[in-house]
């Protein structure tokens, strides 16, 4: 018996000097980016935009692969079943907090910050409140006006989805503007934003690099964005709190960030979390996403964990206040 033991933990040492082997070689082969929601959308782009930057910091190439539906609980569970090598890992977004507050029965089956281990958080971009041509509205308060001026008919609102941040953030306004609104949901930000140019839908809260260029181009008005200052890529479209509304203290800007499974080995965290830090440090990087007024913001896997904890019970108490229920 005693050998026994011996072999046992000679082949458990075994083992475990190659898991740390493979993961001092790591990555060697190619890694899965997965996004939550149709291609077109915020976060697609977003991924998108380092996709090649990425490929080239780690050395592998990087596919990205959208898993829409389930209001994200697909993408988010496939990639949380995943083996814990580095090799699937989530582009996500606020959505992913907000699943927490918003889906009560799904959210206590998935836990983002049990089943996830944070890799970096990656960016932070602005939203535009837009409609389409057909809404007679210029500004934010003439919209509000004609919403209140239709009661008790309703305005519609498109969204990318039940638990989307188009969807949230649109109840926010909403919620500030003290007007009510049909919710609309599709399965990505693409397929909402073409029902907005086709006049099916009349309002919508989109990223603002698909915003930005229908609005120049006047197939659409952006009347407010929700960034704090105003955005350079729509410079002559004010802020929602220069519209004079009093919004709700949660994050009205999208924010990028990685995670994969729950025990990715440390060093292959490392890896990535470094190779991120190097794409959203270099300038050309920086250039190319500020047209998009996609602002670079690194942050490590214990700041990403922090924000995390913070946004899911932010919008939690938000959704919890306001009586907002899953449809």
């Amino acid at each position: 018996m005693p050998g026994l033991f011996r072999l046992c933990a000679l082949l458990g040492a075994l083992a475990a000097s190659l898991v740390a082997a493979r993961a001092e070689n790591y990555p060697e082969r190619p890694i899965h980016l997965i996004v939550a929601f149709v291609p077109g959308g915020a976060t697609d782009t977003m991924a998108r935009q380092i996709q090649q930057d990425l490929s080239a910091a780690l050395g592998q190439t990087v596919i990205i692969e959208n898993k829409p539906g389930g209001s994200g609980y697909i993408a988010w569970n496939y990639v949380a079943a995943a083996p814990h090598d580095g090799y699937t890992l989530l582009m996500a977004e606020n959505a992913l907090a907000i699943s927490q507050g918003l889906f009560k029965k799904e959210s206590s089956i998935f836990d983002p910050i049990k089943q996830y281990d944070p890799i970096a958080h990656v960016a932070t971009s602005p939203l535009a409140l837009v409609v389409a041509n057909r809404v007679k509205a210029n500004s934010v308060a003439e919209l509000i006006a004609l919403a209140k001026s239709m009661v008790p008919q309703r305005m519609n609102y498109a969204s990318a989805g039940i638990g989307s941040v188009a969807h949230l953030t649109f109840e926010v306004f909403r919620d500030a503007a003290g007007i009510d609104a049909v919710h609309i949901p599709y399965k990505g930000g693409g397929a909402a934003m073409a029902d907005i140019l086709g006049g099916q839908v009349e309002m919508h809260m989109a990223s603002i690099q698909v915003a930005a260029p229908l609005a120049k181009d006047g197939r659409i008005r952006a009347l407010a964005v929700t960034s704090k200052q105003r955005s350079p890529a729509l410079p002559d479209v004010p802020t929602l709190a220069e519209s004079g509304l009093k919004l709700a203290d949660v994050d009205l800007n999208f924010w990028y960030a990685i995670f994969g499974p729950k025990g990715i080995p440390p060093q292959a965290r490392e890896k990535l979390a470094q190779a991120v830090e190097h794409v959203m440090s270099d300038p050309k990087v920086r250039e190319r996403l500020a047209k998009l007024d996609i602002e670079p913001a690194y942050a490590g896997p214990d700041a990403l964990e922090t924000k995390l904890k913070s946004e899911i019970a932010n919008w939690t108490k938000f959704i919890d206040a306001k009586g907002i229920k899953a449809e």
